[in-house]
């Protein structure tokens, strides 16, 4: 599944990081997408606003493809395609 076909909000697997603070999110994303064969789509749900920044860093650095992110009051969402 590329990106062009992939249907917003699907994911492979999801990982609930909300009440941590950075670096938890990215590290414990890190660490799930490691687990899912290449291809996989990972939805995370974090409630640091430095969790912004840091997938979106993440995701430029690693190879990884940030699909989506959302907003939503005090939440935010990511959709990660592991590479």
């Amino acid at each position: 599944m590329n990106d062009a076909v992939w249907q917003a909000g699907t994911c492979d697997a999801e990982l609930d990081a909300s009440g941590l603070n950075c670096p938890l999110p990215l590290l414990k994303a890190k660490l799930e997408l490691n687990r899912l064969p290449s291809g996989a789509v990972l939805k995370v749900t974090a409630t640091d606003a430095g969790s912004q920044r840091d997938f979106r860093t993440f995701a430029s650095l690693s190879g990884n493809a940030l699909l989506q992110e959302e907003v939503e009051g005090d939440l935010f969402r990511y959709w990660l395609r592991k590479a």
